[in-house]
């Protein structure tokens, strides 16, 4: 009898979980889990050992908040975790220039394991790197489930306002104050024509610096979102007219992850 091509093609490949994380980059480490991450998705990652990482560190951190609500599959320094390159984690892992063989990551899935797959804070491989891991899982034959859990820029998008059927998300803009200037001038004229609402983030130590530019470059009648520590106990959330964010001037926690929406 001849094989069939399953029995020919060896141990059926494990899967990779998106394992998404809390918002707080595990700054509020006594802060219950369950308030943004369901039980499925903290019971799958409990039982994962195998690991591809943005940072190890963050990681091994987070497992240590998962087991206090589910034991895991094994301590904490049996777990292998390994690291995407460095050049991906600010640039991310999307664009040809960046992208890299992570197929090697993979081998445990190929030979039967389930590996998981996170990123410092969300949902890894959405405005963080992560892509072409998923992209090598799919060529290698490895099934690829996302779990539950935050999506800052959907959330966001959701808390806004804003146009939530025509949008684009566009990363981080420049930090020069100019090139920074001419950036959200061009955003703001495909957001006033199109109706398309821009989203777009920045590290939280110059989320300040951003919110000024904005403040000081858009339109009055332009309509800004700031979103921030969306899911955490301190999240707050302000749309409105840039007018009214210069006579408003609500106070924001901007030292926490934000998403910025510009539309109309």
């Amino acid at each position: 009898m001849t094989p069939t091509p399953a029995a020919q093609s060896g141990p059926r490949p494990g899967r990779l979980f998106l394992v998404p994380t809390p918002l707080d980059f595990g700054i509020d480490a006594d802060a219950s889990l369950s308030d943004c991450l369901p039980e499925r998705t903290l019971a799958t990652a409990a039982g994962l050992t195998h690991w591809i990482a943005e940072n190890a560190k963050s990681a091994r951190a987070f497992l240590k908040r998962v087991q206090t609500r589910h034991p895991l599959a094994a301590p904490l320094q049996a777990q292998h975790i390994a690291e995407l390159p460095r050049h991906v984690h600010k640039q991310g892992d999307h664009d040809p220039s960046t992208r890299f063989d992570a197929r090697p990551l993979l081998a445990a899935a190929v030979a039967g394991r389930d590996m998981g797959l996170i990123s410092e804070a969300g949902m890894p491989a959405v405005a963080d790197p992560g892509a072409s891991v998923v992209r090598a899982a799919h060529a290698l034959g490895v099934p690829v489930v996302p779990l539950v859990g935050p999506v800052s820029l959907m959330l966001a998008l959701a808390a806004s306002g804003l146009n939530g059927q025509h949008f684009a998300f566009v990363g981080y803009l420049p930090q020069e104050a100019t090139a920074r200037a001419q950036r959200v001038r061009a955003l703001e004229a495909v957001a006033q024509k199109t109706g398309q609402t821009q989203l777009f983030i920045e590290t939280p130590y110059r989320n300040e610096a951003l919110l000024q530019g904005l403040l000081a470059t858009l339109k009055p009648a332009t309509r800004l979102a700031v979103c921030c520590g969306v899911t955490l106990p301190q999240q707050a959330v302000f749309s409105a007219t840039v007018a009214e964010w210069k006579q408003r001037a609500p106070r924001l926690p901007l030292d926490l992850p934000a998403v910025f929406l510009v539309g109309r």
